[in-house]
C-alpha cells in the first residue's frame, strides 16, 4: 500500500492519536508541513489517503502553499483518494468541494458536547459524544455530503461525502497536544470570549478521562477512514456508502 500523506502546518498541531493509529494499522505515512517550508506533492494519486491536519491560517488567505495544497485536494477528489480533514483540514475539503469557509458566529475553544445526526451513529455508533474544539472559522456543508455532527454553537461540525470524512472539531488529540496548545496560546485565551470558549483551568480539568472517552470515538472514525485506503491495483467501481 502506498503511504499515506499527512499535511501538518504547525507544529504543535500534530497527528497525534491518528499517527498513533496508523502506526499500530501498519500504515507508512509521509508527514509534510507546507508552513515551514515543505513541497506540497503534486500528485494525490501517490498516496493511499491524505490527512489535512489544523492550521492558525485560513483556507482563505492568499497563501502560496494554501493555493498549492487548495490544488491537491482538488485533484485527489478528481482521484477519489480518500481524504480525512480536522478543523483548517475539513475547511480546506470544503473549500475544495466548493462550499463557503468564513467567520462563525462564536469562537469555539473547549470540550463541547456534539450531537451526532442519522447519517453519522452508524460510524459514531452514539447519539452524542464530547470533542474538542478550537476554531474561529467554520465550513459550509457542501453540495451532496451529509452533515454527521452539530454543535449547540456551530451547526456543521462534520460531514460525509464519498470516502471523505471532514471535521471541524478534533478527534487527533492527545494530552500533550491539548497541554501544549494551552500553554503556548495563553494569551489568545486570556483575549477570547464568548459563550463556546472556555478557560485553560476548564479544558484540562479531568483532561485524562476526556481523552480516552474522545479516543474510543477517534478509534471508531479512524479505523472505517483507514478501512477505505487505496490499495495495489484498486479501483472504486461504486461510490463509498458509510452505512
Amino acid at each position: 500500500m502506498r503511504p499515506v500523506l499527512i499535511l501538518q502546518h504547525d507544529s504543535t498541531q500534530r497527528p497525534g492519536q491518528l499517527l498513533d493509529h496508523l502506526t499500530q494499522a501498519g500504515i507508512d505515512t509521509r508527514i509534510v508541513m507546507p508552513d515551514h517550508g515543505d513541497f506540497v506533492p503534486h500528485q494525490a494519486s501517490d498516496y493511499s489517503g491524505i490527512v489535512l491536519l489544523g492550521s492558525n491560517r485560513s483556507v482563505n488567505d492568499p497563501v502560496g502553499w494554501i493555493q498549492a495544497e487548495l490544488n491537491l485536494v482538488r485533484r485527489a477528489l478528481d482521484a477519489d483518494v480518500p481524504m480525512l480533514g480536522h478543523c483548517f483540514g475539513g475547511q480546506m475539503l470544503a473549500r475544495a468541494m466548493g462550499a463557503r469557509v468564513g467567520r462563525a458566529g462564536f469562537a469555539n475553544i473547549g470540550w463541547s458536547r456534539l450531537q451526532v445526526t442519522p447519517a453519522g451513529r452508524p460510524l459514531m455508533q452514539a447519539q452524542e459524544i464530547t470533542a474538542f474544539n478550537w476554531h474561529y472559522e467554520t465550513f459550509e456543508i457542501p453540495a451532496r455530503a451529509r452533515r454527521l455532527l452539530y454543535g449547540q454553537h456551530c451547526l456543521n461540525k462534520a460531514f460525509v461525502i464519498g470516502p471523505h470524512l471532514a471535521f471541524q472539531c478534533h478527534l487527533e488529540v492527545d494530552e500533550g497536544i491539548v497541554r501544549d496548545w494551552c500553554s503556548q496560546s495563553a494569551a489568545e485565551l486570556a483575549r477570547a470570549h464568548g459563550p463556546a470558549v472556555q478557560s485553560p483551568a476548564l479544558i484540562l480539568r479531568e483532561l485524562p478521562q476526556r481523552v480516552v472517552e474522545l479516543r474510543r470515538i477517534a478509534r471508531r472514525v479512524y479505523s472505517e477512514w483507514t478501512s477505505r485506503l487505496i490499495g495495489p491495483g484498486w479501483r472504486r467501481a461504486v461510490a463509498v456508502n458509510w452505512h
